[in-house]
């Protein structure tokens, strides 16, 4: 059986290839792909987007909408703030967590678009 979704003959564009790779080592992917990863997981998914709806949540809070204990809230707030994604304040005995830019919230609330 022949494999139709690859090229037939190698023709490599040298000139488009060595602007591209200049780019992609100019970034750092290995961050971008840590943060896909943690996002990849459905309980910290719930958790981003509902930050992304809101300017910022506590944590029964959002324990409460994901329908997890908050220990786990907390366990997946912490992952999200360490990979530098959210960030929290103190209220008394109250912590509120919230995505740090507008970036990663479009980019959150963009993948529902998606979906």
């Amino acid at each position: 059986m022949k494999n139709t979704d690859i090229c037939e003959i190698t023709c490599i564009d040298s000139e488009k290839v060595s602007l591209i790779k200049k780019k992609i080592e100019k970034q750092n992917t290995l961050n971008t792909a840590q943060m896909f990863k943690v996002l990849s997981d459905d309980t910290r998914l719930k958790i981003a987007y509902a930050l992304s709806l809101e300017k910022e949540l506590c944590v029964c809070d959002v324990a409460n909408i994901v329908g997890s204990s908050i220990a786990t809230a907390s366990h997946h707030l912490r992952l999200l703030r360490n990979l530098g994604l959210a960030q929290y304040r103190k209220e008394g005995k109250l912590v509120y967590y919230y995505l740090v830019d507008e970036h990663i919230k479009s980019l959150i609330q963009n993948s529902f678009g998606h979906s």
